[in-house]
């Protein structure tokens, strides 16, 4: 780990996730090219992701906050607090659709941006897992949501705790380059449910990767799940509803067209 300040107040943190967020507009640029989306409903993409973005940490630290409480029976918001990507996830997707429809509807003109939703959130999941790739690896130099200390080959130093510790986030940024890959494969090949796969795949990730990890992120309503891993439950089962709605509705759509 580097938690180190390299220049103008920055370390390596900030910069992995300045570099996570412009590298997924441009994963979404690139496909969004393949497929022929125009340049206007990206434009509206792109104004959605950077309302998602402050919306989404804001929502990331108030979810924090109460798993906090839950814990100790105080509720606060200061510069310890933290944050969860869960919260964030959820909260700056709330946030992208909002935007996404009130200002597509102006900007692209009634009923559009519902047209072109499915291809969105198919990029999008993709998207996702690149910005969340680079976030991990700012993660991993600064030291937060570390994995257990361990003796082990492949441990790293923890500077404040001054202990190796196992290296979950560089293990997870591995693990959502790969994931990526997978999404942009299935992309390429026509098929149809990335987004629900991403909510999926990545909970039952998650789930079992806590089990490694040692910050203390609060605690939940279920005492012996920690808050990712409830989290990752409920959006297991709301990826399988999305993957098997969509499976019923292109067998219907199938189906009427034959």
């Amino acid at each position: 780990m580097y938690p180190y300040e390299l220049f103008l107040g920055l370390g390596l943190y900030e910069i992995f996730m300045v570099l996570g967020f412009f590298l997924a507009l441009l994963y979404f640029r690139f496909l969004a090219d393949r497929i022929g989306l125009g340049a206007k409903l990206q434009n509206l993409v792109i104004v959605c992701a950077l309302a998602a973005l402050f919306g989404g940490y804001g929502c990331s630290v108030l979810t924090q906050a109460v798993y906090n409480a839950l814990e100790s029976g105080h509720f606060e918001i200061t510069q310890s607090t933290g944050a969860t990507f869960y919260g964030g996830l959820v909260g700056g997707t709330a946030v992208f659709l909002l935007v996404y429809f009130v200002a597509g509807h102006v900007w692209l003109g009634k009923g559009e941006p519902r047209r072109y939703l499915g291809q969105v959130t198919e990029i999008a999941a993709g998207s996702i897992t690149v910005a969340h790739a680079f976030g991990r690896l700012g993660c991993l130099c600064a030291g937060c949501c570390h994995g257990r200390v361990t003796d082990a080959w492949y441990g790293i130093y923890h500077v404040y705790l001054q202990q190796k510790v196992i290296p979950v986030q560089l293990f997870e940024a591995i693990f959502l380059l790969a994931l990526c890959a997978f999404l942009t494969w299935r992309f390429f090949k026509g098929k149809k449910g990335n987004l629900a796969l991403y909510l999926m795949l990545y909970a039952v990730w998650r789930f079992f990767i806590e089990y490694l990890r040692a910050d203390d992120r609060g605690a939940t309503i279920v005492s012996f799940l920690s808050p990712s891993q409830l989290t990752a439950i409920v959006l297991f089962a709301v990826g399988a509803g999305l993957f098997v709605w969509g499976m019923l509705r292109e067998r219907k759509h199938n189906s009427h067209g034959a």
